[in-house]
């Protein structure tokens, strides 16, 4: 887990974005690839040839260029080695076509404050295509704690345990490991066996398997994440198929009302 992918745009998530990326990229020795989008707009009801598109897009081109020059005497006197690469395009395309080689990519988690770009969809429909783990923060957040407190959220499907796999490098870091598991007989293999796996790679975690069969999964695993005080949680996406997600699945509200940063794999 060396290659960290950090979208780049001029929003209200991005600071978030760039610290984590920032903490990551240190905390696991990598290299970090900066992926600058400039979004093309879309001009609703547009009838004068694209006119008004191409008056956005060079605004946003203007604003990205002058966003290009900040960020990157930033980075020059920071201590990572790093890349830059420009795109013109849909956000979560352009991230998904540079992410080939990417370990790990840096995103949002919803923006509470303002609505666009859409980071919740855009991060939503990266972990889809790009297959390969995604670390989504509140617009708030100015640390990722690598070295702090892991929370793994169990529910015993193929995708926890392929994103438990593929963060491995990421969980060894951590002061401390815990699984947590709200049991809705849906289960395909147990915490203690995800705790077995993590042992033979010197991670030893704690486990706590609750049953309720009435509270929101995604409500029961903020409570443990503020228990147990959490760093941040790491868990399988769409777990129960993606036409369910899509109206409303735990994977959606995690997004959208998570304190704590997400690491989100499919």
């Amino acid at each position: 887990m060396k290659s960290i992918l950090l979208l780049v745009h001029d929003d209200e998530g991005q600071e978030a974005r760039l610290q984590t990326a920032l903490d990551l990229t240190r905390a696991l020795d990598g290299h970090l690839t900066c992926i600058d989008v400039c979004q093309v707009p879309a001009v609703a009801g547009e009838v004068y040839g694209g006119v008004g598109t191409a008056m956005l897009l060079a605004d946003e081109r203007e604003r990205e260029s002058e966003n290009r020059t900040k960020l990157q005497a930033r980075l020059a006197h920071e201590d990572v080695a790093w890349n830059w690469s420009d795109a013109t395009g849909d956000i979560a395309n352009c991230v998904t076509e540079a992410a080939n080689l990417a370990d790990l990519i840096v995103l949002n988690r919803k923006l509470d404050a303002h609505p666009a770009p859409d980071m919740r969809d855009i991060a939503g429909r990266i972990l889809m295509h790009a297959r390969k783990p995604i670390v989504a923060v509140p617009e708030t957040l100015r640390r990722f704690e690598a070295t702090g407190r892991a929370l793994i959220a169990w529910d015993g499907q193929t995708s926890s345990a392929a994103t438990m796999r593929a963060c491995v490098p990421l969980l060894r870091l951590a002061s401390a490991v815990h699984i947590f598991m709200a049991r809705d007989g849906a289960e395909k293999s147990e915490p203690i066996e995800a705790a077995e796996y993590l042992s033979r790679h010197g991670i030893h975690a704690s486990i706590n398997v609750i049953r309720d069969g009435l509270s929101a999964p995604n409500r029961l695993i903020g409570e443990e994440c503020a228990r147990w005080r959490a760093d941040y949680c790491l868990m399988g996406a769409y777990s129960h198929g993606r036409l369910i997600e899509s109206f409303g699945g735990v994977t959606k509200r995690m997004l959208t009302h998570s304190a704590v940063p997400l690491v989100l794999g499919h």
